[in-house]
């Protein structure tokens, strides 16, 4: 039977997918942080234009992924669970929203500019470490029920 250490050794990421992974989260911080920073803390200070519903909900949500990205550029095959989360409700939404409004004609300028902002998830396919993945979230026993 392999030891731990064993089993870590053959699914080891190389430095390059380390420096890959780094890279992706820095873009999400600098995207996100251009991007949705300003808008959530000129909403904090002005507080005069409260968001509709969603838009506040969404608004927190990115602000919260971009911050624990910044925690990926230190840890980030123990942060590789936020990339997956936003492989799989990016593709969820584009495939059930975007791509049926798109084949029925049906798709406005605001669902457009989101679907396109979604379509940047492509890149994280290519930079997760699909080995560890297996490794260490399918294959690896999970931890006590009790």
């Amino acid at each position: 039977m392999n030891s731990n250490k064993d089993t870590e050794k053959m699914y080891e990421v190389s430095l390059f997918r380390l420096y890959l992974l780094r890279a992706l989260y820095l873009l999400i911080v600098v995207g996100l942080g251009i991007v949705q920073w300003p808008e959530v803390i000129n909403q904090f200070i002005q507080q005069e234009n409260s968001w509709e519903l969603m838009d506040g909900v969404v608004a927190c949500m990115l602000t919260a992924f971009s911050l624990l990205s910044i925690l990926g550029l230190r840890y980030p095959l123990q942060m590789l669970p936020l990339l997956l989360w936003e492989l799989v409700w990016k593709s969820i939404w584009l495939i059930v929203v975007a791509l049926p409004l798109w084949s029925a004609g049906q798709m406005d300028e605001s669902t457009l500019a989101t679907a396109y902002a979604c379509l940047m998830v492509v890149i994280v396919p290519f930079v997760i470490p699909w080995r560890f993945v297996f490794a260490h979230y399918v294959k690896k026993r999970g931890d006590r029920l009790r």
